[in-house]
């Protein structure tokens, strides 16, 4: 007997050693290689970035996996019991793997041996961590070499993490479908709620999700997915972690999805767009598509809201004044019974990016109307005066000789019937006329395109920008990514390098024919004004107001030079580097709208200098900011309460790009461009503004640029292939009517502020030729005006303001007593491009209104929301001080002299009455 039992017992451990032995070789064997665990304890999911507007609304998401990350202390008790419930009720017991569940599985999958059941898992939720985050290449696979890893990896996990940890990560990272990861996502996507919002019977659904979300998707299997839904209620009550009475009402409850809000509330996708490819150049993609980024950026909803409807009523005005170009196509009417049109109609694809526009159908043609039919079956008309407008569309033909005058459009005969622009069984677009039940205007996409930026003049902070007529049409940045001639838009800081080399609005430049001998074998350049007028000797102030070509072309090449004009260009960031060509000093160089829009931004806020940004600040998953754009430094700003003590002040170390007094100057100019000049339209807006208007050869880009002491808008108009706008589409007539537009509605309710005056200025009173009108003008405190300039009944100046006592600023004025040395044949290489600015920039073409033409009807305005605060001051401190003068070491080509004389080899003209006799009400305009 002892024999017996000792000899059982051997063999009992033989096999057990054997089973041990056996044990740790398929450990060994199966351990090998596996993917580290040790990294789980620093795991971070991918999660969604988001971008947010300025006043906190978000406009767009970015995510591979579209994730919510909840921490584990955020998590209601309830949903982890009931995800505990239905995957895992041992979970904080067993040390990784379940062994009573392995052998239930084990029993139930022998019992269905040899039917098509899949087997039965018994996998903990660690095991599934394991599976979906180390094992993924095999996560798929129903095989025993699966388990085994699963089950070596679970044993490993759990000697690494915490069980909290391990279920963090897990309701974080499972899929539940619906593109959703994790059950912050999930609830947000079934039932747009937060977790702690869910129900009994919603979090019982999310729960049961895991097993197999396609499967008990309820749009597609209602009854499998309430099936499975109850069964997570039934394990809920049977873990007692509701009653009875709650189980019953849960499961009594129908499943009713709610689709989550819209998150893009704010429509900017041009913007969207750049900051993304920013985002993307800097951090890099897996940071903005895992990294759960939160971008505050600079956009203002309401001036963006303004931004798209200006540029796309500017487009249509411009396309609608140059004619009808065609239906979309034309289909064969069988007849017009409803069933056999409005199939035809519903196979024809809407053009992306037309909303609110609709596709329709001509069905009949009548005397004073057309009938159409919308997709939707209804029928509605368009009357006659919604088509007067398409006339037929030719393309314009340059004139072959000077001295021809083209017609001002390219248009074909009047419309006096519908059968004039349209047929029946004409495909096209219609938009529904506000107020009039089921009459609709004609409407056609646009060909011509543009773009418009909108910016903080103080801060670089970009407001708006939309790149094209539509983002679904185009994802090309018009606004970022084309490079574009832009006229004389580019005047104001030529001027600007003759400011700063003494000379004044004042000082007269004649503005006679003018030819250069550009060199062996280039020819001779002879710039021209758009229009035959002689204007003679003029002030700089007229010649910049008018944009004058020859005068521009005189001032640069017989006084100035085009160096310090290249100079200039390029500090103002306007180009990298300007070609010693001297037609870039009226235009004829490329850049972007956005690096304009900065430009004209540095003339607003005085000369400092500033970068255009998207982006205030970026915060990573866990709140800290790796990214700000202000980095100023204030030492005092987190202090003790307020004991009467100063105010922080932050000091603005920015560069000062050139003389603020010279910069006034070009300020107090371009103000009178809006009063006298090429932008006396804007002069309906009854503001204080600055603005340029710039055409270029061929009218191929109109331009302009505006700017008050608060903002800054540019836009510019032209063909995405280069091609003329027509004969005089210039800037004042293609693109400042959006500018109009634009400023009429983001300045409603806005004061109306004065630019601020440097100190050295001093005001004095004159006649402005042409105009008549009796202005101050503005001069530093070392120039005059020439006698005929100053206004008969005032000859000086006096007032409150003090005069300029600080250093001088150190730009070397040059000395005129002698015609400069100039040789154009080394200076200019190659044949310059001609800059042909538009007959807005003329005296006497264009004086009324009715040159924009009638207004078409395009429905309703866009509804705006509450005006934008555009006070208190933004938080960059007071405005700078010029008391001492920053030190400004511009391009010493020239000797300084300390005061300054009008060139004395352009001696003034006689006096000419027509100078001085004009009479008004003067004033700082």
């Amino acid at each position: 007997m002892l024999r017996s039992f000792t000899w059982i017992c051997t063999l009992l451990f033989i096999l057990a050693l054997t089973g041990g032995m056996g044990t740790l070789a398929v450990l060994y064997y199966f351990g090998r290689g596996l993917p580290d665990y040790a990294q789980l304890a620093k795991y971070e999911p991918a999660v969604v970035s988001r971008l947010y507007a300025s006043d906190g609304r978000l406009f767009a998401e970015y995510a591979t996996q579209k994730r919510v990350f909840v921490p584990i202390e955020a998590i209601p008790r309830r949903l982890i019991q009931t995800f505990l419930a239905a995957e895992d009720k041992n979970f904080y017991e067993h040390s990784g793997l379940d062994f009573f569940g392995i052998i239930r599985a084990a029993v139930v999958n022998f019992s269905q041996r040899g039917t098509n059941k899949r087997p039965m898992g018994a996998s903990t939720i660690t095991q599934q961590v394991a599976k979906n985050l180390l094992l993924s290449s095999i996560a798929n696979q129903a095989s025993y070499e699966r388990k085994i890893k699963e089950a070596i990896l679970a044993f490993r996990i759990e000697n690494v993490l915490s069980k909290d940890r391990i279920l963090e990560i897990y309701i974080n990272e499972i899929y539940l479908g619906s593109g959703s990861y994790g059950v912050g996502a999930a609830a947000l996507n079934y039932f747009n709620k937060s977790l702690d919002e869910l129900t009994i019977a919603e979090a019982a659904f999310l729960a049961g999700l895991p097993k197999a979300p396609s499967k008990y998707n309820p749009k597609q299997n209602y009854a499998a997915a309430k099936a499975r839904r109850d069964w997570v209620i039934t394990r809920m009550y049977e873990e007692r972690v509701i009653t009875r009475k709650e189980a019953l009402a849960a499961k009594a409850e129908p499943i009713e999805l709610k689709r989550p809000h819209a998150t893009h509330v704010v429509k900017a996708d041009y913007f969207a767009e750049e900051v993304r490819r920013r985002l993307i150049s800097k951090h890099g993609e897996p940071s903005l598509y895992q990294g759960g980024l939160t971008v505050r950026t600079t956009l203002d909803p309401h001036l963006q809201k303004i931004a798209d409807w200006a540029l796309r009523k500017g487009l249509i005005d411009y396309d609608r004044l140059h004619g009808w170009r065609g239906a979309l196509q034309h289909v064969e009417l069988k007849d017009t019974n409803i069933d056999s049109w409005k199939s035809q109609l519903t196979e024809i694809i809407q053009p992306p990016g037309v909303e609110p526009w609709k596709l329709a159908i001509v069905l009949k043609l009548s005397d004073k109307e057309a009938k159409i039919g919308l997709k939707s079956g209804e029928e509605g008309t368009i009357p006659l005066s919604e088509l007067t407008w398409a006339r037929q569309h030719q393309t314009p033909v340059k004139p072959k000789s000077e001295g021809i005058i083209l017609p001002q459009l390219y248009l074909g005969p009047v419309v006096n019937h519908p059968k004039d622009v349209l047929n029946v069984g004409d495909v096209i677009l219609v938009n529904a006329i506000q107020g009039k039940e089921k009459t609709y205007s004609l409407e056609q996409i646009p060909a011509v395109s543009g773009a418009l930026v909108a910016m903080d003049p103080q801060t670089g902070r970009v407001l708006a920008m939309t790149g094209g007529f539509s983002f679904e049409a185009s994802q090309f940045n018009r606004a970022t990514q084309a490079l574009r001639q832009p006229g004389s838009s580019i005047k104001p800081f030529v001027y600007l390098a003759a400011m700063e080399r003494g000379f004044s609005p004042g000082t007269i430049v004649s503005d006679a024919p003018i030819s250069i001998a550009l060199g062996r074998g280039l020819g001779i350049y002879s710039p021209k004004n758009v229009t035959t007028n002689h204007y003679g000797r003029v002030p700089l102030r007229v010649a910049l107001q008018k944009s004058l070509n020859r005068t521009t072309i005189r001032l640069v090449h017989e006084y100035v030079g085009m160096k310090p004009v290249a100079k200039m260009i390029e500090k103002f960031g306007i180009m990298d580097r300007v070609p010693m060509q001297i037609a870039m000093a009226i235009g004829a160089g490329e850049t972007t709208l956005l690096r304009m829009a900065a430009a004209y931004a540095q003339l607003a806020n005085g000369g400092r200098k500033l970068e255009a940004t998207l982006i205030d600040r970026i915060q990573d998953r866990h709140g800290k900011t790796i990214f700000t754009a202000d980095t100023r430094q204030c030492l005092n700003c987190k202090s003790q309460l307020w004991s009467n003590q100063n105010p922080p002040i932050i000091e603005d170390h920015r560069e000062q790009l050139a003389d603020p007094r010279s910069i006034y100057q070009i300020t107090s100019m371009l103000e009178g461009a809006v009063r006298a000049g090429s932008a006396r339209k804007a002069k309906v807006l009854n503001r204080i503004l600055a603005a340029k208007t710039g055409t270029t050869n061929d009218e191929k880009e109109a331009w302009t640029a505006a700017y008050t002491k608060r903002l800054v808008v540019v836009t510019y108009v032209g063909f995405d292939l280069p091609q003329t706008l027509g004969h005089m589409e210039g800037g004042a007539r293609t693109a400042l009517p959006i500018i109009v537009d634009f400023l009429g509605k983001a300045l409603e309710g806005v004061p109306n502020e004065p630019f601020k005056i440097p100190p050295g200025m001093k005001l004095v009173r004159m006649t402005e030729p042409h105009s008549g009108d009796v202005i101050y003008e503005a001069l530093k405190t070392n120039q005059t005006l020439p006698n005929r300039l100053l206004a008969p009944s005032y000859g000086g100046y006096s007032g409150s303001q003090k005069p300029y006592t600080g250093s001088s600023y150190s730009s070397p004025y040059r000395s005129y007593g002698s015609q400069p040395s100039y040789d154009p044949g080394s200076q200019y290489g190659s044949q310059p491009l001609y800059d042909s600015e538009s007959s807005y920039d003329s005296p006497s073409s264009y004086d009324t209104e009715s040159s924009y033409g009638p207004e078409p009807s395009y429905g309703p305005e866009p509804s705006y929301g509450p005006e934008p605060s555009y006070g208190p001051e933004p938080s960059h401190g007071p405005e700078p001080s010029y008391a001492h003068e920053p030190s400004h070491d511009p391009e010493p080509a020239y000797s300084p002299e300390p005061s300054y004389e009008p060139p004395s080899h352009d001696p003034q003209p006689s006096y000419d009455p027509e100078w001085s006799s004009g009479s008004g009400t003067g004033g700082l305009y």
